[in-house]
């Protein structure tokens, strides 16, 4: 079997192509920069340079693929929506154009709704067009990833987390790794066809005020949480350097699923993940903040 990744060298793609390596599989690494690839992986795969959003490189670059991980790539862009539109694109003429048998998707809990939900909306407009194509395909609806907080390590050290959720309002939280895990298993597995969903949420829902407990604990820091008004959020994200576009797009993914919103597909023993917050923070985001410090 012919395995190709997209993302190899982001949170969750470089755990597939670890995994499909320890399985014997040599998987083609689709890279925007073949020298971010960690040194030791370089000798079991075979890479090569791509931009996402060119479907022309892309449809190349899979030709003889029998499975494909697909993931949208990140945009900072002005129009996020239109940018993951050139991504489908990419992705749906080469599973075309290549026959490619079986996709396994990056997708995220909140596509279900369709619209509504900010960027994951691009995500939505993916797994549609992917279905429209007849090729076997898993979605994986994925939770809130750990690593997010990563991109908050001021706020996690001077103690003090700023969410527009609820405080008590529970919601899926997921290690990348575990998420690469189910997508090795579902790309090496032949049990399976036609269009799936499989939710990767973690193995607890958790709300913000929790998570801050977690933390605190497992980093030594008193870390705490307060809601703020969207307003308040938008002029956070504006002065991250986030254009106006990109703003409405992350804010979306949280105000979308603020109210009235249950994933689609319940929390089971499938779509449960070992890794909790607390060792992850302990193992990972206690070492970021002693290095940053």
């Amino acid at each position: 079997m012919q395995i190709a990744v997209t993302t190899p060298t982001g949170n969750v793609g470089r755990h597939v192509v670890s995994a499909l390596a320890r399985a014997g599989v040599r998987p083609r690494v689709l890279v925007r920069d073949p020298g971010r690839l960690a040194p030791g992986i370089r000798g079991e795969v075979d890479a090569v340079k791509v931009d996402q959003y060119d479907a022309d490189t892309v449809v190349a670059a899979t030709r003889g693929i029998d499975a494909l991980y697909w993931v949208d790539p990140s945009t900072g862009g002005e129009d996020p929506l239109a940018d993951y539109t050139r991504a489908t694109t990419s992705v749906v003429r080469a599973v075309t154009e290549n026959r490619i048998g079986r996709v396994v998707f990056q997708s995220s809990v909140g596509a279900e709704k369709r619209r509504g939900a900010g960027e994951i909306d691009g995500l939505a407009h993916t797994e549609k067009a992917l279905d429209d194509t007849g090729v076997d395909v898993t979605h994986l609806r994925c939770g809130y990833f750990f690593t997010n907080l990563e991109l908050q390590l001021d706020a996690v050290r001077a103690g003090l987390l700023r969410v527009v959720l609820p405080l008590d309002q529970p919601m899926a939280w997921v290690a990348p790794r575990d998420i690469a895990e189910v997508a090795a298993c579902r790309l090496l597995s032949l049990a399976w066809s036609g269009r799936c969903v499989q939710a990767v949420h973690g193995p607890a829902d958790l709300s913000w005020r929790q998570v801050a407990g977690i933390l605190t604990a497992a980093t030594g820091r008193r870390i705490g949480v307060e809601r703020i008004t969207d307003d308040a959020m938008r002029a956070q994200l504006r002065e991250a350097g986030m254009p106006d576009g990109m703003v409405e797009a992350v804010l979306g993914m949280s105000t979308g699923l603020r109210e009235n919103f249950v994933p689609e597909q319940p929390r089971t023993v499938r779509t449960t993940t070992p890794t909790t917050l607390a060792a992850w923070a302990y193992d990972h985001l206690r070492h970021r903040l002693q290095d940053a410090s």
